[in-house]
């Protein structure tokens, strides 16, 4: 029991680090932000029922949607059209549950921010729910 003591102290010191979070995307620029999203505004009132995303711009270069995948649950990538380079048609536009890329037809969906036969996801950004806000953050 003694060997294993140490070992717990390291998984319970590091376990909860999120520093290993990586979203790297040679397409898209790694900026650091953080906004709150407001659910009681009513342009983000879709994100309380599960399903919906928002658009938040002024956050990166393309801005940001955020969306809600259950109560309380949330996942939020850049509106930046992951395999493009930057260029007129390179914001995705939300259809439902999915974000499509003008420049190539690309189809992200928003549960896992993935496309069939693309190379990179969406670049997701970290989420903290606090009761009523949306935290975003990079």
């Amino acid at each position: 029991m003694k060997r294993f003591l140490p070992l717990l102290l390291i998984v319970f010191l590091f376990g909860c680090d999120d520093s290993n979070f990586n979203n790297h995307n040679p397409y898209i620029a790694n900026q650091h932000f953080s906004v709150d999203v407001n659910l009681s505004l009513p342009a983000y009132n879709d994100l309380n029922y599960p399903g919906n995303a928002a658009y938040v711009g002024g956050t990166t270069a393309r801005g940001i949607y955020v969306f809600c995948i259950s109560d309380g649950n949330y996942t939020a990538y850049d509106a930046a059209c992951p395999n493009q380079a930057a260029s007129s048609c390179s914001t995705l536009q939300k259809q439902g549950i999915v974000a499509v890329c003008p420049c190539d037809d690309a189809e992200y969906n928003f549960y896992t921010g993935r496309a069939p036969g693309m190379e990179y996801p969406m670049k997701p950004y970290r989420v903290q729910y606090l009761g009523g806000v949306v935290r975003v953050y990079n």
